[in-house]
């Protein structure tokens, strides 16, 4: 008889003997294998360890002079001791637990199983005569035995734990790895790593500012000083990857120990916060890698929750666009001012239907109202603020994409201005208290269509704000950069390009832009519209100026690449209406501070209402004509700033030529109402 398998040799030398012995084999094989015959073996190691103590506790007990122990009452006394063993490790199910992840609710159990043994050994001491008779048992054996066999078990266990570890490591490439943080958080992140036997890492040393540490060991590994020995460390041990794990650290320590890991090319990971921990335990799937948006964070702002509460709480609130990456934020975080109704308006049918199951999920469900709704369309509009009649308006619906409004400018005067006239013209019909809107830097000297637009809109409710002064509602317009992880914007797009191997797009090397966390803006957009007193444009403090070419080696090191050997950066040119550099002010304008630290004022060119309204009108006759150079011209003298940049509008920044496309609109103009009235 002949077999392949791994134990071919073993079967093939006892078919020579007899059949019933390969099938004793193959049944004790089994049996061994499986969980009950697993928890057989635990079991059996359990009792004999225990024997092993209380026989060494005799010994100790007696210096080891045999002669001196009862040997007759030998017999029982071990039987007994075996079968309340047995008893008590069935009881508490000692051998249930997997030996190789033995942790200390195993340990624990196990010390209540030799504790109430020994409980039971205790009794016999006492001097009845039937047990003084036929078993041995003195209280200081008892006590040396408790001490022995809790010791033995336990550390047997640890031993195969430890054997385990080692043997799987042994098996396996190691990837080194170092941790920052030599604190609980620290230590956890050590032993998820030991324990997972799928994992590829070793820690093989810890980083922590604490000088008091340095030179210590935690779980066998060296801690050393962070400023101090990190080059020396990583250099020694060809470190290619770098834990932060610690609990609560600085935005600024976490983008120094960020960028100390990618200047000597160590992709840093970072331990999630503990409540985002699955059923409360860190695993090493959840270590991921710092996102770009975490290093662009800044300080927590400080809200005046009081004075928004006491604008928001109760009130019916409408905000349009809510569907986008502004709009959805600003709606969640009015939510946790307990809104008595709030109105969530878009147009985008699937982006608005995922944000109301989100509400529902997160909040009271029977607060938030979802409506399909475009803000060009009046009479729908009409029927929203009939019906609701909202306190207060936020007006995050726009078209924000500056080369795709280059290209439809009628669209993104129909949107970005005339939406905006129409909800404003509603907010003070319905006798909403606040109107906020929420505008760009792009409207600050536009070279573009998309921020004249937004000028255009900034100027209307203004002047609307200024015209209606003697009633209910008051205009409030909020100004900032670029947010990031909104849709469209530049760090999706270059996630999106690095996972599919490259390359990553910059329009030019130079190119700057000032960049806000969507959190962190709506939070100002809530402090302004609380704390405008209408006709104010706010500006928010949007920090420095960043290069997108650095943001964008950034994340390719942060991915674990190297630029032009993993990825590569190709520079395309300035699209049409995109500038260098954003401005958050008007060369003209200048700023007034505010109570809050992170919001001014901007003083702005003001315009009557009377002006601003006709020259609307001159847009919507221009629109009827579908001309985009008649659009652009009339907006070039609504906003004579407006100077286009990389577009075919271009030619129009020459007065003469300008001048030529308005007295030629105006003809036909002319000529399409006589028609019109014919």
């Amino acid at each position: 008889m002949s077999t392949t398998n791994s134990n071919g040799t073993v079967l093939k030398a006892m078919s020579q003997k007899s059949p019933a012995a390969i099938n004793f084999y193959l049944r004790l094989k089994k049996m061994l294998v499986n969980a009950y015959g697993t928890r057989i073996i635990i079991l059996g190691v359990d009792v004999v360890v225990s024997v092993m103590a209380f026989v060494l506790a005799n010994l100790l007990r007696f210096n080891f002079v045999i002669t001196d122990i009862p040997l007759d009452k030998a017999l029982p006394t071990i039987s007994a001791l075996i079968l309340i063993r047995t008893i008590t490790f069935k009881y508490f199910k000692t051998y249930s637990s997997v030996i190789r992840f033995t942790s200390e609710h195993d340990l624990l159990t196990l010390l209540k199983s030799v504790t109430l043994g020994s409980f039971v050994f205790f009794l016999f001491t006492f001097q009845f005569n039937f047990f003084d008779e036929i078993f041995f048992f003195r209280k200081s054996i008892v006590m040396i035995d408790y001490l022995i066999c809790l010791f033995l078990l336990i550390n047997y266990r640890v031993a195969l734990r430890v054997i385990h570890i080692q043997m799987n490591r042994e098996r396996q490439v190691h990837e080194n790895v170092v941790v920052f943080g030599a604190g609980s958080c620290g230590d956890m992140t050590r032993k998820t790593i030991d324990h997972d036997k799928d994992t590829h890492l070793k820690v093989l040393a810890f980083f922590d500012d604490d000088l008091s540490l340095h030179r210590k060991t935690m779980g066998g590994i060296r801690i050393y000083h962070t400023d101090h020995y990190f080059e020396e460390v990583v250099s020694k041990f060809k470190i290619k990857k770098a834990i932060i794990a610690i609990h609560k650290i600085s935005i600024k320590r976490k983008e120094e120990l960020v960028e100390l890991c990618l200047k000597h090319n160590i992709t840093p990971l970072i331990v999630p916060p503990v409540e985002n921990w699955l059923n409360s335990k860190l695993k090493v799937s959840s270590f991921r890698k710092i996102n770009i948006e975490e290093l662009l964070h800044r300080a927590p702002i400080a809200l005046d929750y009081k004075n928004i509460a006491s604008q928001v709480e109760n009130k019916t609130i409408l905000v349009t666009g809510a569907a986008g990456s502004i709009g959805s934020e600003i709606a969640r975080q009015l939510m946790n001012f307990h809104p008595d109704k709030l109105i969530l308006l878009d147009q985008a049918e699937t982006p608005l239907v995922n944000l109301q199951l989100e509400m529902q999920e997160k909040f009271d469900y029977s607060v938030t109202i979802p409506i399909v709704a475009d803000v060009r369309d009046q009479k729908k509009m009409r029927d929203v603020f009939s019906k609701f009649k909202p306190d207060i308006v936020y007006h995050a619906a726009a078209y924000k994409h500056v080369p795709m409004m280059e290209v439809n400018p009628e669209e993104a005067v129909k949107v970005n201005v005339f939406g905006v006239q129409i909800v404003a013209n509603l907010a003070v019909r319905y006798g909403a208290s606040r109107f906020v809107m929420v505008s760009t830097d792009k409207a600050v000297n536009p070279t573009n269509i998309m921020g004249t637009t937004k000028r255009m809109a900034e100027m209307y409710c203004q002047s609307l704000n200024d015209y209606s002064r003697n009633l209910k509602t008051r205009f409030i317009t909020t100004r900032f950069g670029n947010v990031l992880g909104s849709n469209g914007s530049v760090v999706p797009r270059f996630k999106n390009q690095i996972e599919a191997g490259g390359p990553i797009t910059v329009t030019d090397p130079n190119i700057t832009r000032y960049f806000m966390t969507i959190p962190e803006a709506c939070q100002l957009v809530l402090e302004a519209g609380a704390m405008g007193k209408g006709g104010e444009i706010f500006l928010f403090d949007m920090g420095e100026p960043v290069k997108i070419v650095d943001l964008a080696r950034k994340m390719i090191r942060l991915y674990g690449l190297e630029e032009n050997k993993h990825i590569s950066i190709e520079f395309t040119g300035l699209r049409p209406g995109e500038k260098l550099y954003e401005e958050l002010l008007n060369q003209a304008e200048n700023t007034i501070k505010t109570h809050h630290d992170k919001i001014t004022i901007a003083k702005v060119r003001k315009e009557l209402f009377e002006k601003v309204y006709k020259d609307l009108k001159k847009i919507q006759k221009a629109l009827l004509e579908n001309d985009d150079m008649l659009l652009v011209a009339y907006m070039k003298q609504i906003v004579p700033e407006f100077k286009s940049n990389c577009s075919k509008y271009s030619e129009l920044d020459n007065t003469e030529n300008l001048l030529k496309v308005v007295r030629k609109g105006k003809k036909e103009l002319r000529i399409g109402h006589r028609a019109y009235l014919n």
